[in-house]
């Protein structure tokens, strides 16, 4: 897998990095960018991994955009891609990206590695046997900081969910800006840079193989009700936390306050 990813990022992505052209970049939704070198590499990925197992469905962040049926697919045995997590920031120059792949079945995420090129490092994991960066097994941290670090994705929230957060959730914690990109995030959090991560959207090529990669470290990612991750749900909302007493904490501050996802 390490070898697909390497390959696909040095030949569609690192040549593009800081140097896309005008045109090679599009708003395909409100906050949702997507360039070339997007395109491109879902494209090498999806044949590279049809050859590691032709059976399995393939679910492309970008095929499913330009056909929302290719969602149908993730409740059968499937690969998920994300073939540049963190596009905003791989648009600017500037910031975290990473390939995201994951491998799930029955709605479950099996597998997943996330590998950044810029530092070629890959964090993989699988179900029951925990979670690694460039091989050397990862056991999930906090920060040790007294006020717990929460990073919070609040540009995808409502305005009554903000307004809300500002006022009963944020006092409690020491906010750290979040790097816009979810391959990042959760490493960082495992790794102690930060305790907490919120969620409002959960798309399964965003989160399948980070939530995964820090359950298996010993952290706890789940819906804010406590119910496990899916990636065939649908649905929004989740807590990424260091250990269990973080998650717990911020679960019931939430549900105190009468915070839930946007539908």
């Amino acid at each position: 897998m390490l070898g697909l990813m390497r390959d696909v990022a040095a030949r569609a992505i690192m040549p593009r990095y800081q140097n896309l052209r005008e045109g090679e970049v599009i708003e395909k939704a409100k906050d949702d960018l997507v360039t070339i070198a997007d395109r491109e590499a879902e494209e090498m990925l999806s044949e590279g991994l049809a050859k590691i197992m032709p059976g399995a469905a393939i679910v492309g962040e970008e095929a499913a955009h330009a056909n929302p049926a290719v969602m149908d697919r993730l409740s059968r045995a499937c690969w998920i891609i994300d073939p540049i997590d963190g596009t905003t920031n791989f648009a600017n120059g500037s910031g975290h990206f990473a390939i995201m792949i994951a491998f799930a079945d029955r709605g479950e995420t099996q597998s997943g590695w996330i590998y950044d090129p810029r530092r070629n490092r890959m964090c993989h994991t699988h179900l029951g046997a925990g979670a690694f960066i460039d091989g050397t097994k990862t056991t999930a941290r906090s920060s040790g900081s007294a006020s717990p670090r929460l990073a919070a994705m609040t540009r995808y929230m409502a305005a009554d969910q903000r307004t809300l957060f500002d006022a009963e959730i944020a006092p409690h914690y020491s906010l750290v800006k979040a790097p816009g990109c979810a391959a990042e995030q959760y490493p960082l959090t495992a790794l102690g840079e930060h305790d907490l991560a919120i969620y409002e959207r959960t798309l399964p090529w965003d989160h399948a193989a980070g939530c995964l990669f820090l359950n298996e470290a010993g952290g706890v990612c789940l819906r804010p009700d406590g119910s496990p991750y899916t990636v065939d749900s649908g649905r929004k909302g989740m807590i990424g936390a260091a250990n269990r007493a973080l998650f717990d904490d911020l679960a019931e501050r939430l549900s105190a306050a009468g915070y839930s996802p946007a539908a």
